[in-house]
């Protein structure tokens, strides 16, 4: 039977995944990823769409295992098998928390209370503990008004917000943010981009799977970066990487869009962001940076 994590892997990483391999059918998603997470660290997996960065989180989850290598957690092995066994299916799901890019696959309960009220109960915790959790946190993300309403029918980034308390109400010691901005509005992103730094704060792993560099920048210690070759391209510290244009570019994180100035004549590339704004100005040696 297998065992639930103890006290006695406390010094193991939170993660160590040795050369994974994923497919999905015949669509290779992952080729020899090694990689490992200590704890509390705040790590983001970077990369262009379909590099692989969402199959390596619901990897870490527990949601999917890999075709080939393996993936420890917290000094155990993470398998089928392993997470089939009641008591470290419980241990693990009550540390590891999986916040999803679709806001709307993970909710589910008739009402915003209940639905933060869910993994508390699902954990078996007292009634009295699951109450005083789910008015913490409808306190802590600012959802009072909503606590009654319907999740389907609030908004996108009310809905990003009752995804994250259902999470943060586990209180786990893992955070897992697959895309947590997408489709959310600067004054939510900002919210978001707080609270991972109130997190780890607090001693929190957070692990977010991301291609929006500006994130990365604002929240992450170390930058794990997946090329289009479904391999780890690179890794080292935020500003590191962050400022490895070559990298960057050869990810499809940024690309370069030639400019024609018809005053001079005159063409030449500026590096852009994906996902950053495309305003700039064409002084004389100016770049998007």
């Amino acid at each position: 039977m297998a065992e639930a994590p103890s006290d006695s892997n406390a010094g193991a990483p939170v993660f160590a995944v040795d050369a994974v391999s994923y497919s999905y059918r015949e669509a290779e998603a992952l080729a020899g990823v090694s990689l490992t997470i200590e704890s509390g660290e705040r790590v983001v997996l970077l990369g262009a769409n379909g590099s692989g960065k969402s199959t390596l989180l619901k990897m870490l989850d527990g949601l999917i295992f890999p075709d080939t290598g393996r993936i420890h957690a917290m000094g155990r092995e993470l398998t089928k098998d392993a997470l089939g066994d009641d008591g470290f299916s419980r241990e693990f799901r009550r540390r590891v928390g999986f916040v999803f890019q679709n806001s709307e696959a993970q909710l589910f309960s008739p009402s915003v209370r209940e639905e933060i009220a869910f993994g508390p109960l699902h954990l078996g915790l007292p009634l009295e503990e699951v109450e005083r959790r789910v008015e913490d946190t409808l306190h802590i993300m600012g959802l009072e008004q909503l606590a009654e309403r319907a999740p389907y029918n609030l908004s996108g980034g009310e809905k990003k917000k009752v995804a994250l308390a259902s999470v943060l109400a586990i209180s786990p010691d893992v955070f897992l943010f697959d895309e947590p901005t997408a489709g959310l509005d600067p004054k939510t992103q900002s919210f978001l981009e707080r609270l991972i730094l109130d997190l780890s704060e607090a001693g929190k792993t957070i692990i977010t799977a991301t291609q929006d560099l500006r994130l990365a920048a604002e929240t992450a210690d170390r930058v794990i970066v997946l090329g289009e070759d479904h391999r780890l391209a690179g890794t080292g510290p935020a500003a590191e990487i962050l400022d490895d244009r070559g990298l960057l570019l050869r990810s499809n994180l940024i690309h370069d869009h030639a400019h024609r100035h018809e005053e001079r004549g005159l063409e030449h590339e500026h590096p852009h962001s994906h996902l950053a704004d495309h305003g700039h100005e064409h002084g004389e040696g100016s770049r998007e940076n």
